[in-house]
């Protein structure tokens, strides 16, 4: 029998309540396919501070690159804020992605049929099923380009430089071509090649990329106008490709179609494919210990897991369609709507695990 072996960082908040709950769904299909996980716990983030002083402790940076995957819950919380940079719990967050070589971000945005009516967009919007994947570049750009603050004729400025070289580039857009040829085999490469130098390179690295793609659709998209089709038609759209601060903004628009920032994954990739995955929500201290958390966005954490690193797709599957099947019965607070059954956060978990088991 196959062992995965998975670091799970619980973290701050209601981050040990919702992987908890993802572990119940984890543990219930590897049952159901026959493979066995072996979890190792770490310390991240706020806890990681109270417990040793600092935010990413060595001996978690050891456990996740021993480990097929990691699964992040949450981190931070107002106990923190008051820390210098260097110490504050999101740096405990920045610092596992860099020492993982995590370069690429997949944020799926994506409507359940149950969920549809709580989408901000209108029925004749979302005109049929909606599945997007934003394929993010997360290790370069503008967040990483040399900065400063200087004086001009007695003036002080400021500048943040946006920096992206051809490796970069190829690495992120091959992620994306691969994960478009898995999909809807379209691509849409996003960037703002009218204006600069950076995305002029972009767009001439993706495309001579896409001699190696030819069954995928290809097409460019200015940023301002992406983010106008996003809300206009977002059908339209399959994998968005784009730069590490377009696809801060872009994934953040895009994720909020599906009603609920409760019901959004995400997973971290580098080069080796281990992968870190997690919800992209936060901490939510005001809840914290009175399970009412959500915990749907990590449990499809768990699903993405299950696709992009650990290779059992059919598992993955069978996580998403429990998901699917359970919000026709149940909802926590969150997405709660009259004439449905409202649940807590272990509660949830427990009807995901059962409808896995009864697959």
């Amino acid at each position: 029998m196959k062992t995965y072996k998975i670091a799970v960082l619980k973290g701050d908040g209601i981050g040990p309540e919702i992987v908890n709950e993802a572990m119940k769904a984890l543990d219930a299909v590897a049952e159901k396919c026959g493979f066995a996980v072996e979890y190792d716990e770490a310390l991240l983030g706020g806890c990681a501070i109270d417990a040793t002083g600092v935010p990413l402790p060595d001996e978690t940076v050891a456990k996740c690159k021993a480990a097929d995957s990691t699964l992040l819950g949450a981190v931070g919380g107002a106990k923190w804020d008051t820390l210098p940079g260097h110490l504050r719990p999101e740096k405990g967050l920045l610092g596992i992605r860099s020492a993982l070589g995590l370069f690429a971000n997949l944020r799926p945005a994506r409507i359940f049929e149950p969920l549809r009516e709580a989408s901000p967009l209108r029925a004749d919007i979302i005109n049929g099923s909606l599945d997007i994947m934003v394929v993010r570049e997360l290790t370069g750009g503008i967040y990483f380009g040399e900065r400063g603050r200087l004086e001009e004729n007695g003036v002080q400025a400021a500048y943040d430089t946006e920096k992206y070289s051809v490796p970069e580039i190829e690495r992120i857009a091959r992620i994306g071509f691969d994960l478009a040829m898995k999909r809807g085999k379209k691509l849409c490469s996003v960037d703002k090649a009218n204006v600069l130098e950076s995305s002029r390179l972009w767009r001439e690295t993706v495309t001579k990329m896409a001699a190696e793609y030819p069954e995928v659709e290809l097409s460019y998209m200015y940023v301002d106008n992406c983010a106008m089709q996003l809300v206009r038609n977002p059908s339209q759209f399959d994998v968005i490709l784009t730069s590490n601060i377009f696809g801060d903004i872009l994934s953040d628009e895009a994720s909020m179609i599906s009603g609920s920032i409760g019901m959004l994954a995400s997973a971290s990739l580098g080069e080796t494919g281990s992968g870190l995955y997690e919800p992209i929500h936060g901490s939510a201290p005001d809840i914290a210990g009175q399970n009412m958390a959500n915990p749907l966005a990590t449990i499809l954490s768990v699903a993405m897991m299950l696709k992009y690193s650990l290779g059992q797709p059919q598992a993955s599957d069978m996580i998403e369609t429990a998901v699917a099947q359970v919000l026709t019965q149940a909802r926590t607070p969150d997405i709660y709507v009259e004439g449905m059954r409202k649940v807590t956060c272990s509660e949830m978990g427990d009807l995901v695990a059962e409808l896995i088991r009864n697959a």
